[in-house]
């Protein structure tokens, strides 16, 4: 309940008082919800000042550089648990002990299959799509397999729909990537890690099974922990509007997945390697600097700064470490593309202009280069982003369907047309 109050004077009406609320971390909130009963409403595009929910979920503090899952620091998730450990932590609120991890893992392994008519659904999509296209298509047709996890108001149906999306989507996401290069699906194997069997299904041929580095496990492993959550962000946002209509929760996913394609959310990693490949050779690479430098030149430096966090990603240092375990497992650091990110990020940490407008290299700067040096393509990039988030969008997801208050979202506009008018001539119609 709120113990304060703030007053809107507004020309012609009488003060409005409107209730402030405050959470346990963070910025208080004045509650506008009643505002319309005045006939008024508030501009804010892009929702920049807008708290649309309450959540328990993830806390960030973009000033400080903060990230909390469920009150603990992405640090000390990074170093001392696994991905599994955080989606039940997302998901359930709590660490798992080791009872309760085990019993988790094997109820994911044992929905890691996909319906083997669902693996025929791939074919219809050309050889050459995106991966994301065939993503949104398929994790959308879930819906149309799975009958008994769509009752949205039933806890135990949003349960088991939880560990099938869970479970299914490093399935899905290799299986569309061989697709794209013309394999043999590799079923998932479940005597291996959640991580350890996404990389076994990307890279494997049944001809050749292959066992992935551990390191390479460990590094993707924190990619996908580091990816889990990110708060109310474009496509978890994108998952709440779906789902507060009642829309099932595979169709929800899928929306959020069409949402992360977009090159300003969840291509960032992927520019990453675009830019690297424009820049091309390390001797370009003081010609790049100065033109993002340069205020009248549009260039801009992917993977340094964020919208979000003001001093410094709190990812990026864990992934910082992650990326270079990397290459030294692999001895990469000759690859001409990783060359220059590894000059880059010397560069940055050193120069006096990045240190001021603190554009330190950020969590996409170092995936990318993690995701480039195992050997997945950039088409994938976003796709493995998916991935690892698609346990973020169903926790927000499972904890709108459990509130009491929950609405149906329904945003207003500032109306800005033409006003209302008459067809002069209706006979010049016909």
């Amino acid at each position: 309940m709120a113990n304060e109050t703030a007053e809107l004077r507004f020309p012609g009406k009488d003060p409005i008082s409107l209730p402030i609320y405050k959470g346990t971390l963070g910025p208080e909130v004045i509650d506008i919800s009643q505002l319309n009963k005045s006939g008024l409403f508030t501009f804010d595009p892009g929702f920049m000042s807008t708290a649309a929910c309450a959540s328990e979920i993830t806390f960030i503090d973009g000033d400080k550089g903060i990230l909390l899952y469920r009150g603990y620091s992405i640090a000390d998730l990074a170093e001392h648990t696994d991905y599994p450990d955080v989606c039940y932590l997302l998901f359930y609120g709590e660490l798992p002990n080791k009872e309760q991890k085990a019993t988790f893992i094997h109820q994911v392994k044992h929905h890691t299959m996909v319906h083997e008519q669902l693996s025929h659904f791939l074919y219809g999509f050309p050889r050459d799509s995106h991966p994301m296209a065939i993503m949104c298509g398929v994790v959308g047709a879930l819906s149309a397999f799975y009958h008994d996890s769509l009752e949205i108001h039933n806890p135990a149906h949003r349960e088991l729909a939880a560990l099938r999306l869970i479970a299914k989507m490093p399935t899905i996401a290799a299986m569309a990537y061989k697709y794209s290069i013309g394999q043999p699906f590799v079923y998932p194997q479940n005597n291996l890690g959640y991580t350890e069997n996404f990389l076994h299904m990307m890279f494997s041929v049944p001809a050749e099974p292959e066992k992935p580095n551990p390191i390479l496990v460990q590094a993707m492993d924190k990619i996908f922990t580091l990816h889990a959550d990110h708060e109310q962000n474009a496509s978890t946002s994108t998952v709440r509007v779906a789902g507060s209509s009642g829309a099932n929760p595979f169709a929800c996913i899928a929306a959020g997945i069409a949402a992360l394609w977009g090159p300003m959310h969840g291509g960032a990693n992927e520019a990453v390697l675009n830019m690297l490949t424009e820049i091309g050779d390390v001797s370009r690479i003081e010609h790049f600097i100065a033109r993002a430098k340069d205020k009248n030149d549009a260039f801009r430096l992917m993977g340094f700064g964020h919208r979000v966090y003001k001093n410094f990603d709190p990812r990026a240092k864990v992934m910082r470490q992650a990326c270079h375990d990397v290459l030294n497992a692999l001895k990469m650091h000759d690859d001409p593309l990783l060359k220059i990110a590894l000059q880059l990020e010397e560069i940055a940490l050193k120069d006096p202009y990045f240190i001021e407008k603190k554009l330190y290299p950020n969590v996409d700067f170092y995936s990318g280069i993690i995701l480039k040096a195992i050997g997945i393509p950039i088409s994938m990039f976003t796709v493995i982003f998916a991935l690892a988030r698609t346990v973020g969008w169903i926790t927000h997801w499972n904890e709108m369907m459990s509130a009491r208050d929950q609405k149906i979202s329904r945003p207003r506009q500032l109306y800005t047309g033409v006003t209302e008018r008459k067809i002069l001539n209706p006979s010049s119609l016909m």
